[in-house]
């Protein structure tokens, strides 16, 4: 803690931040950018979700898991054979740890010294009062505060949940040894992710969810995904129903209901992967008249404003996107608003979005279903990456490219790429969508060749072409 202010003494600061992670520290540090003085309360470990049992813990031991996969299928370059596996599993997780330990102690808490609007309060939960927020006995007062507590995994309601051994994803990535079967109930990002991380580790993984793996994705690239997976030898039920689950020796038995059939399926735990819940339990927000929605997620208006106009928030704590960038992105919106009477507004229209399955799964802006919702009249392209030369030559052609376009104006309006490095190709389709390119102005980019963003220009030459009637690099 670097100070304190005691009911009574005075000390006032112009905002307070009521969670100590990627949003609350952007909003913290955005403020004090513009002079402001301001009282940062921890509300949780310091770093929030992403650094310590999220994006950085996740990423790190899916990369550990491609190495595996990398090495076994060597051999689809002829004469060329690998293998690989888990020897140390207590090692892996041990490194693992050490990083995020080390990103949030340099990333968090070494950076508080070099802000001096800054004040740390670390003392237990807070809670929203008249005139400001209550720690403990504390009362810390401001004119605005910023609510960015985040989220946390949360269980369905199937029947004998409780009384059996399950994982959320804070658990799995926290295992202290390796499980030989696990089944993941919902297939979304986090399920889909860690699923395929699991199978490649050496476990048995069966993965169950209601519609389809990667609902929000295209059709095309959900179903290909699938495929991919399954090739993988992970078990799929999409499309499925479950309703009850118990516990034996043999393990965990969920019972679903899958193509009219009834089916009971065990493995050694259940890893529910079925969605977070906000943080917002205990702060005081209805009797500060801040409105929840039936998640119990803060409802914010555009400019990141609540119901209550002294109060802002931002992160997965508010019942907008769920990606730590746009929670930065929403609390810096949220301090400039608060604190220097902004008007600047949440604009999502070009916002990139990445899930670290392998192939990866990538998007921005509308998808077909969207664009058509929206009004427009649509017209799609659609590449396999067997027509990517990237691909080719790396005898891996597993995924494909996406792109949804005006059929009246020929401008952009979404895309999507599964590809084995489509994380790192979305941005150029981001760019484009933010300068509203054409999807003729993006065939005639230039490219670099034997790259996977080349990729891009060929689904936009789709439009209008038989790409594979062009030669290498003729388009």
């Amino acid at each position: 803690m670097n100070d304190c202010c005691t009911p009574g003494s005075g000390r006032r600061y112009d905002l307070v931040v009521v969670g100590a992670g990627s949003a609350g520290f952007s909003a913290a540090i955005t403020a004090a950018g513009a002079g402001a003085k301001v009282a940062l309360i921890g509300h949780g470990t310091i770093g929030g979700t992403c650094v310590n049992v999220g994006c950085v813990p996740s990423k790190a031991m899916i990369r550990a898991a491609e190495s595996i996969h990398g090495a076994k299928s060597a051999n689809r370059f002829p004469g060329v054979t690998g293998s690989a596996k888990v020897k140390n599993w207590t090692q892996l997780i041990a490194a693992k740890d050490n990083l995020v330990e080390g990103l949030r102690q340099k990333k968090y808490a070494d950076l508080l010294p070099e802000y001096e609007n800054i004040n740390y309060f670390d003392e237990g939960s807070a809670r929203v009062v008249e005139g400001g927020v209550q720690i403990g006995e504390r009362v810390i007062v401001a004119p605005k505060i910023i609510v960015a507590t985040g989220g946390r995994p949360s269980l369905p309601p199937i029947k004998g949940i409780d009384e059996v051994s399950t994982l959320d994803s804070t658990e799995l990535l926290d295992l202290k040894t390796l499980p030989k079967s696990l089944i993941f109930i919902g297939a979304g990002y986090i399920g889909s992710e860690l699923a395929l991380m699991m199978a490649r580790m050496g476990v048995e993984v069966t993965i169950i969810c209601r519609s389809r793996l990667l609902p929000g994705a295209e059709p095309e690239i959900s179903e290909a995904l699938t495929e991919s997976f399954r090739a993988e030898g992970v078990a799929m039920y999409c499309g499925s129903t479950y309703d009850a689950c118990h516990q034996d020796h043999s393990g965990v038995t969920i019972c679903i209901e899958h193509e009219g059939e009834r089916l009971e399926l065990t493995a050694e735990s259940l890893a529910v992967m079925t969605g977070r819940t906000p943080n917002t339990e205990g702060l005081g927000l209805e009797n500060a008249g801040v409105a929840l929605d039936s998640r119990g997620a803060i409802v914010v208006g555009d400019n990141m404003q609540t119901s209550n106009p002294a109060i802002y928030a931002a992160g997965d704590v508010t019942n907008r996107d769920q990606f730590v960038y746009m929670a930065a992105y929403g609390a810096k919106l949220a301090a400039r608003n608060a604190v220097a009477s902004g008007a600047e507004v949440y604009d999502k229209s070009a916002m990139p979005w990445v899930v670290f399955t392998d192939p990866q799964v990538a998007g921005v802006g509308l998808s077909e279903a969207e664009a058509r919702q929206a009004g427009f009249e649509v017209k799609t392209s659609i590449v396999p990456l067997d027509q990517v030369p990237r691909a080719l030559a790396a005898r891996d052609t597993r995924g494909l490219i996406k792109l949804v376009a005006d059929r009246n104006t020929d401008k952009l309006l979404g895309g999507q790429i599964m590809a084995p490095e489509g994380s790192d190709s979305i941005q150029t389709l981001a760019m484009a969508l933010k300068f509203e390119m054409t999807a003729k102005a993006l065939g005639e980019t230039i490219f670099p060749y034997l790259t996977t963003v080349e990729g891009l220009k060929l689904a936009a030459q789709t439009f209008d072409k038989d790409v594979t009637k062009l030669s290498c690099c003729a388009g």
